[in-house]
């Protein structure tokens, strides 16, 4: 879907949200990209009552579909695609990269990149199954002839950084909200770099709302910011 670039829309007192309007968006982004979005938009709107909720990309789609929800902030991955309902629209807010975590002193420490297809053998930390990372990691390393061996899970990206940091395993960990690295932990780029999508989902027609096109468009007016500023 092409990103947001829709007119801006005339204010009043926050049209076009219920009270208290809810937002839902996954973790990493709720830490990540929310924080200063929902500032400006207090900042320059404060009649818009905005209120966020930290949940699961798969979950919070289905929420925005049956209207629990004014707006999702979602992502996907190229082999691990989102559920697009019927009466759902999306726009894309931007990119996120990821990157191979590995103990210092592993054999991929010092590499300058990694192929897929040497990702075999290893012993992997990840999320734990139904989350999008997880389902990811266990097909690519499939579709390159593997059998990902998963021994530690943990649904937090703190939690899995502090696990590399002790030896205990391997990690594909996104940049968005990560903050920076522990000591004991190198980052290896994978060839090619996973990629995961962001979206903003809407029930269809809302856009036409000035309190959702308005932060729908704050959305992908912060982006190039935070990712600009995420750790390498």
């Amino acid at each position: 879907s092409p990103s947001w670039s829709g007119p801006r829309r005339s204010w009043r007192s926050g049209a076009g949200c219920r009270p208290g309007a809810p937002i839902a968006a996954f973790a990493s982004a709720a830490r990540g990209l929310m924080p200063p979005v929902l500032a400006d938009l207090a900042r320059r709107h404060p009649a818009l009552d905005t209120r966020l909720t930290e949940i699961d990309p798969h979950l919070s789609v289905d929420l925005v579909a049956k209207g629990a929800v004014d707006l999702v902030v979602a992502h996907d991955w190229d082999i691990a695609p989102l559920p697009a309902p019927a009466g759902v629209e999306q726009a894309v807010v931007g990119d996120d990269l990821c990157d191979l975590l590995v103990p210092e002193g592993h054999p991929f420490a010092g590499r300058t990149a990694v192929r897929r297809e040497e990702l075999g053998g290893e012993r992997w930390i990840c999320q734990p199954p139904g989350r999008v990372c997880h389902e990811w990691l266990v097909r690519t390393l499939r579709a390159a002839g593997h059998e990902p061996e998963i021994v530690h899970q943990a649904d937090e990206n703190p939690t899995l950084v502090a696990l590399v940091a002790a030896g205990l395993g391997i990690a594909l960990i996104p940049r968005l909200g990560r903050g920076p690295l522990p000591a004991g932990v190198v980052e290896v780029p994978l060839d090619p770099m996973p990629v995961r999508r962001l979206y903003a989902l809407w029930r269809t027609g809302a856009a036409r709302r000035p309190a959702i096109a308005e932060t729908v468009r704050t959305l992908g007016a912060h982006w190039p910011a935070v990712s600009a500023h995420t750790p390498r």
